[in-house]
């Protein structure tokens, strides 16, 4: 008997790629084919509206702003076919064990998040959602310093590129953010660790 019922579609890049677009994109047409659509937020994206997931270009979909994953089990019913969820990277890693279940009850999950927080390093439960989905698609912005593809995240301060040591999770949009090809990404120091331990 084959476990594995449902679908991951996992939505990556950097800021300013059309994540939460191409997201509110898929969960439209499903809506069109008439099926049941739930989306979901971390709470800690309020940046337009907490109540909705909002793109760049000013689209919007209704979503339930949550802190903790497992609310998502608790709110989805039999009779829901699809679950959105923006933002993935801000929660816990075990949100992993949620989605995989969700895909066994038949749902179709449809996640988007940043695949590197503004060091360059593969954020939170990122890496192990790209290597169990089932389709990713990986978007790119256009870099704010040369024009071509981007792909990492240039936090700003002042103006100036943030310091490695800077806290990870930082909310806000064009006024401390831009998007940079590998090129011109800034950051005065690369991590210690190498990328093939699991622990960045």
């Amino acid at each position: 008997m084959d476990i594995y019922k449902g679908r991951l579609e996992i939505i990556c890049g950097s800021m300013f790629c059309g994540k939460s677009e191409e997201l509110i994109r898929r969960l439209r047409r499903a809506q069109i084919a008439r099926k049941n659509v739930l989306v979901f937020k971390h709470c800690l994206d309020n940046r337009a509206t907490l109540e909705h997931v909002v793109s760049h270009n000013g689209t919007t979909i209704r979503a339930f702003p949550i802190d903790d994953h497992t609310e998502i089990l608790r709110l989805i019913t039999p009779e829901i076919d699809v679950v959105g969820i923006d933002e993935v990277q801000f929660f816990d890693p075990t949100i992993v064990a949620t989605i995989l279940e969700l895909v066994d009850k038949k749902k179709r999950v449809i996640a988007a998040g940043l695949d590197l927080d503004f060091r360059g390093i593969p954020f939170g439960s990122m890496p192990p959602l790209l290597a169990v989905a089932d389709s990713v698609i990986k978007l790119k912005a256009i870099c704010m310093t040369c024009g071509n593809d981007a792909h990492f995240t240039q936090r700003l301060v002042n103006g100036q590129p943030a310091k490695f040591s800077d806290p990870i999770v930082q909310i806000g949009a064009e006024e401390c953010y831009e998007a940079r090809c590998r090129e011109c990404f800034r950051i005065d120091r690369r991590p210690k660790v190498s990328y093939e331990q699991s622990n960045f």
